[in-house]
């Protein structure tokens, strides 16, 4: 089993079979896809859907700790907002609850996490700490029909979308009609982070829709080694930030949330070769 700084993430990034890695104290009983099994190794435990490919993790010591890397980048959008106690932060998909944890430990906002299967919730409230103070909903649905609802435009202020089943062959909703609806769930003001596969068929298709359903303003994160790459996708006025400005909000969020925000940062910069500014 590798560090924790380079935990498998071979459900959100390889097909079963391929060359990622896999957790060393996973059970090998066959229990049906999408049924939670769980590991333990070097103090983390980790979620799988009957398969050996890693689905989450928690830090037993440090809960709201983001383990795997791709979830840190999930929370990338921290670096254009910061979401007030009355906003609300949206999660497709809850998997070990990284994120759900992560955002009530360090904002003030709302969230609702939507998650279709309750054997994944039970299982979270159960063995991976998900907290439910009354700031937090789970909602149990499809997350394209939760996007779809009327009743849910204009509802999130950031929404994060992982949406992967066991067989991790790339996510299980990713057409042009799931991200306008996506697109229609944020506020007048507000930033999506999906997490994709780099290394993969379904990765220039999803930008590709990404890129109809928000008017190509999408910014792309580097691929990381497990394979993930998480794309952010913007709605609201365009976003012109000079370098300086953007470098100031990264050390902020570096700080206070404890990510690599300026490598982020500095990445996203680079794509854009020498500019006095990013904009979106």
């Amino acid at each position: 089993m590798p560090p924790s700084s380079s935990v498998p993430e071979a459900a959100k990034t390889r097909r079963a079979g391929s060359a990622g890695q896999r957790s060393g104290a996973w059970r090998t009983a066959a229990e049906p896809v999408d049924e939670p099994t769980l590991s333990e190794e070097g103090g983390v435990r980790y979620l799988h859907f009957g398969t050996e490919w890693v689905q989450g993790a928690m830090r037993l010591r440090a809960p709201a700790e983001l383990v795997l890397a791709y979830t840190q980048q999930m929370m990338a959008w921290l670096l254009f907002l910061e979401p007030t106690r009355k906003e609300e932060v949206g999660i497709l998909g809850l998997g070990a609850g990284a994120l759900t944890r992560f955002v009530l430990k360090y904002t003030q906002a709302l969230t609702v996490t939507v998650e279709w299967n309750p054997a994944v919730t039970a299982a979270c409230r159960m063995y991976f700490r998900l907290p439910a103070p009354a700031r937090s909903r789970v909602e149990h649905c499809d997350a394209a029909e939760w996007v779809a609802d009327g009743r849910n435009a204009g509802r999130c202020k950031a929404l994060m979308v992982d949406l992967y089943d066991g067989l991790a062959q790339g996510p299980v909703r990713d057409s042009v009609q799931f991200y306008q609806d996506c697109h229609r769930a944020l506020s007048d003001v507000g930033v999506m982070t999906v997490n994709l596969f780099g290394n993969h068929a379904s990765f220039p298709r999803n930008v590709a829709n990404i890129r109809t359903a928000f008017g190509n303003r999408v910014l792309q994160l580097p691929e990381i080694d497990e394979g993930n790459r998480v794309v952010l996708a913007f709605k609201g006025p365009a976003l012109d930030v000079t370098v300086a400005q953007l470098l100031l909000r990264a050390q902020d969020v570096e700080a206070r949330y404890r990510l690599p925000a300026v490598r982020w940062a500095r990445a996203l910069l680079a794509q854009r070769g020498r500019i006095m500014s990013l904009s979106v």
